[in-house]
């Protein structure tokens, strides 16, 4: 297991629609491992196989509900958004690959996700609330979408003006 540079901002990788995973392998659960262990050692919830720079269809989570004892410890591979409830959730939203900045984002509030596990399964998972949220932003991170894609262009230039100030900082 390793932890994997997380790709900023800028990098084409996060730009670009993920391929298909098509070889259910060790190399796959390699991927996987190593996404988890990057993911915790960022302090993310989430974190998608392109954010790692390998452009195939898989994402990790890791959400603990602030009302629910249960954590959701998840890896989809290929997975596809198949209902979506009409109430709308706003809530702050940050990524890895834009560190330092956040924005509030409005989602569908519940959504349920059809995929594969890393083993070839098939898995359903459906979600309100956090998960819902994660599940969302990492599924857009496969379409090479963003969250800052998801808010208004005067708040994206603002947030994008704030974010490379910290870049220059951390530059210095």
């Amino acid at each position: 297991m390793a932890v994997r540079e997380i790709a900023l901002l800028g990098d084409p990788v996060l730009r670009n629609r993920a391929r298909e995973v098509e070889v259910f392998d060790e190399e796959l659960t390699a991927l996987v491992r190593d996404m988890f262990e990057t993911m915790v050692a960022a302090e993310g919830a989430g974190l998608a196989a392109p954010q790692v720079g390998v452009p195939l269809r898989v994402f990790v989570a890791d959400v603990r509900e602030e009302d629910r004892e249960k954590i959701r410890r998840l890896a989809l591979v290929n997975p596809t958004l198949v209902w979506e409830g009409e109430e709308e959730a706003r809530a702050s939203e940050g990524c890895l690959s834009i560190p330092g900045v956040s924005e509030v984002v409005a989602r569908p509030a519940e959504v349920a996700i059809e995929a594969m596990d890393p083993g070839g399964r098939p898995v359903r998972v459906e979600g309100d609330g956090l998960l819902a949220r994660v599940l969302q932003h990492e599924l857009d991170h496969l379409n090479g979408v963003l969250f800052i894609d998801r808010i208004s262009a005067l708040k994206r230039r603002m947030l994008l003006k704030k974010y490379r100030r910290l870049r220059e900082k951390e530059e210095m």
